[in-house]
């Protein structure tokens, strides 16, 4: 029989409406390395952060959301959509528990959507390896990390409500920087 450790739990950290949530897993720290990803593309191909940041020539930002099902996931993404020209040499995905289908469906609801589209629904590990699993609902929190050419982590934006949206200007900011 094998024992399984179950992750690290943080409170305080996030609610829904009010109500706190239990992140799962260890904080991001900026400085730190980049944890391992295995996220899936909508061809139900596995990405890894040398395919995210094309073998270190490209910084990449992270964008969290619970369900892109829901209006603010929505919106959020809609919104880093139409402002992606601003990253410069940013690679830019947004990562959900959402299946490639629902993905893929709310791009095509959008139109010319220039984001890559990220699934954590197979193993579940970016989550719990990021920090950023909500125990109570099983979902990602809304999140914001730019990691730069080199692996590490230069940024993290917790949104601290799940029904509120990120600062937009400030992980804009950052992850151009980054690109430099």
């Amino acid at each position: 029989m094998t024992t399984q450790t179950m992750p690290e739990e943080r409170t305080g950290k996030l609610t829904v409406r009010g109500n706190p949530l239990t992140l799962q897993g260890p904080e991001l720290r900026v400085g730190a390395a980049a944890p391992e990803v295995h996220l899936t593309a909508g061809d139900f191909s596995v990405k890894t952060l040398d395919d995210l940041t094309d073998q270190g020539k490209n910084a990449v930002m992270l964008i969290t959301v619970p369900s892109l099902d829901t209006g603010v996931c929505s919106t959020e993404s809609h919104t880093f959509n139409t402002r992606i020209s601003e990253l410069g040499n940013v690679k830019a995905y947004v990562v959900s528990m959402d299946l490639p289908f629902a993905q893929a469906r709310w791009c095509g609801n959008e139109g010319d959507v220039k984001l890559g589209m990220l699934s954590d629904y197979r193993d579940l590990r970016f989550g719990y390896d990021y920090g950023l699993r909500a125990k109570e609902n099983g979902l990602l929190a809304r999140a914001i990390v730019v990691i730069g050419k080199d692996k590490t982590v230069r940024y993290v934006q917790l949104v601290p409500e799940l029904t509120q949206e990120p600062d937009y200007d400030e992980a804009i900011k950052v992850a151009q920087e980054a690109g430099r």
